[in-house]
């Protein structure tokens, strides 16, 4: 794939849950625009060394590095061992998410803690840990990916998206603190898009969801993959505190 930004080139970036679905596409898409990618995962090794491999294969650089993003020494962790092969990170996308199902009335506290952990938490801690480098270097994109759950609500899922909701709070905070630095934080919302997360769901819900959707079809990850690493270029260098829409028209405004 021939690069499309220019601006990227030996650049650095820490993808979270970057073995599959969007957070692998943004990883591939990054590296043919020439930036050195860490391939964060949590359990599915055998995933992250195949993002690696089809990166190199490709003439790129990448590393898979394991975290438990629940866990703060984890996490303390994965910076330690990106910085250690990437020398800085120029770059961090915080993707991962899980989503588990129940309703208010049977969501446990921790059940509620873990979506918190993963979804807000880990944001914050590792957003934290790399805004030294940022500012030293006057140069930074933070991107967040959040849902469009967080403004359509979604049954079975209330810790889910009060936690993507906070994605929002945190982001546009933390843009207004690091403009003057040179760094950009902006979120990406996804619709309803083709990856492990929706797919099972598919055979139950598939009409229903497409009669949501005004453009009657389901989002690729590519799609959100190409959103993010436009936000991490030059080339969105004024955009900060904004929030990205990509879901066929689900969510508009």
């Amino acid at each position: 794939m021939n690069p499309v930004y220019e601006s990227l080139r030996n650049k650095t970036a820490l993808v979270t849950g970057g073995s599959k679905g969007i957070g692998k596409a943004t990883c591939a898409l990054l590296a043919a625009n020439g930036v050195e990618v860490v391939v964060h995962y949590n359990k599915n090794s055998a995933s992250a060394f195949e993002v690696v491999k089809m990166i190199e294969e490709e003439g790129g650089r990448a590393f898979a590095v394991q975290a438990d993003l629940g866990n703060p020494e984890s996490i303390k962790k994965l910076v330690e061992e990106s910085i250690r092969k990437l020398d800085h990170i120029d770059i961090l996308v915080n993707n991962a998410g899980e989503m588990t199902h129940a309703p208010v009335v049977d969501l446990t506290d921790d059940m509620w803690e873990d979506a918190l952990k993963l979804h807000l938490t880990a944001v914050f801690q590792l957003t934290r840990a790399c805004i030294p480098a940022m500012i030293t270097n006057k140069w930074g994109r933070i991107i967040n990916v959040s849902s469009q759950v967080v403004y359509t609500g979604s049954n079975n899922h209330a810790h889910y998206a009060a936690a993507k909701s906070g994605l929002l709070g945190f982001t546009y905070s933390i843009a207004k603190e690091l403009g003057e630095h040179g760094i950009t934080a902006n979120l990406i919302s996804p619709g309803r898009i083709l990856t492990d997360m929706i797919i099972p769901h598919l055979p139950n819900r598939k009409e229903e969801w497409l009669k949501q959707t005004p453009l009657k079809r389901f989002g690729e990850p590519d799609e959100i993959a190409h959103a993010i690493v436009f936000l991490a270029s030059n080339e969105s260098g004024y955009i900060t505190g904004a929030n990205l829409h990509v879901n066929g028209g689900l969510v508009m405004g």
